[in-house]
């Protein structure tokens, strides 16, 4: 089952709060999975892969600015930090360890809605409908790829095919996991291998690319997984 809504991570001790904010957000459209502390948060996000985390500075067993700390060494994945502590110390704190966004609490959830959707705009998670690169549209809505100088020729893909050129397309420049297209690809089944990724990926490579063996959209990153190397329109 593919997974077409960006995936967000609440991490709170407070659980009241923690399901109140992800029933929230799962209302507005949004695919929500929780952590009760820091530690678990990082355990969730290495398992799951989310787009963006909310979590609280603090918390028992690892708080907020560890949990910064641990992404940032790998992930520029959005993090937008909830806090009792509206002091201007704990907000330059979080800002200088890689959060993106600092909210106080008590918060008006509209606010924090419209900075989560901005967040997932510079990310390009929430992206627009249609993606145009130079002799290729990727049209989300319609899940049609058109290819060609005039966009004359329609690309027929599987939905697996296409979900894996859109989690790509999305994020054109940077590189993506093999565990992370696999869980924004096969989200609410099993998780495939690494060489079930590998082989959709090919069969997306003998459909989209001119030459197949010299990749000119979908470039191999070694040991990590695969880069949309193309850029986009303006």
């Amino acid at each position: 089952m593919t997974r077409t809504a960006p995936l967000l991570l609440v991490v709170d001790d407070d659980d009241a709060l923690a399901q109140g904010l992800a029933s929230e957000l799962a209302a507005q459209g949004y695919e929500t999975v929780m952590a009760a502390d820091g530690q678990q948060g990082l355990e969730v996000f290495s398992a799951r892969h989310p787009d963006l985390v909310v979590t609280d500075d603090a918390m028992p067993r690892l708080d907020g600015f560890g949990l910064i700390e641990a992404i940032r060494r790998t992930n520029r994945t959005p993090i937008i930090v909830l806090s009792v502590r509206g002091g201007e110390g704990n907000q330059i704190r979080a800002l200088n360890l890689g959060a993106d966004d600092y909210v106080t609490k008590p918060f008006s959830f509209p606010v924090l809605l419209a900075r989560v959707r901005a967040q997932l705009r510079r990310l390009g998670a929430a992206g627009p409908a249609v993606l145009d690169f130079h002799g290729l549209r990727i049209d989300r809505e319609r899940r049609r790829v058109l290819q060609g100088e005039r966009l004359e020729r329609e690309v027929r893909l599987t939905p697996t095919e296409f979900a894996i050129l859109e989690v790509l397309a999305l994020s054109a420049g940077r590189p993506v996991g093999i565990a992370q297209i696999a869980t924004r690809v096969w989200k609410g089944a099993k998780a495939p291998t690494a060489d079930t990724v590998r082989v959709q990926v090919g069969a997306l490579r003998r459909k989209l690319e001119p030459e197949p063996s010299r990749p000119r959209y979908i470039v191999t990153e070694t040991r990590i997984g695969y880069r949309f190397a193309a850029e986009p329109l303006a």
